[in-house]
């Protein structure tokens, strides 16, 4: 009896934490099965995908040190920023309520962190080599 309890308790713990962090869970699943469960991709925060500078500029995506109004001004012929990136900072900015700058460096230190450099921009390793 007191097996099944447990079994039971922890199975509903489970699912609760499930449902509390399914928007962050559902971010990792491949958009090839979330199509399956007729999901589009994106469709959790109602990204819609920003094509050009002048989106993306409106969008909040610029600043004095990332200035994409001067590509703009410039007739830059590219399409854009990257998408991917530009739905990873814009969450960034919503989760976190920070500005742009801010928002470009806390991914910056996320993809540091991910492949063992620190924020400083030195690895982490402690077998690594940074003077000689």
């Amino acid at each position: 009896m007191l097996f099944w309890l447990s079994v039971f308790a922890l199975s509903a713990l489970l699912v609760m934490l499930t449902f509390r962090y399914r928007a962050t869970l559902i971010a990792h699943v491949p958009n090839p099965v979330k199509s399956l469960f007729g999901q589009r991709a994106h469709a959790a925060h109602g990204y819609a995908a920003l094509a050009t500078f002048e989106e993306q500029a409106s969008a909040g995506l610029t600043s004095e040190s990332f200035d994409i109004e001067a590509n703009i001004r410039d007739g830059d012929s590219r399409s854009g920023l990257d998408e991917r990136s530009t739905q990873e900072v814009l969450e960034i900015m919503r989760r976190e309520r920070v500005n742009f700058d801010q928002a470009r460096l806390i991914r910056q230190n996320q993809i540091f962190a991910a492949n063992g450099i620190g924020p400083s921009g030195l690895p982490l390793d402690a077998k690594a080599v940074t003077r000689l």
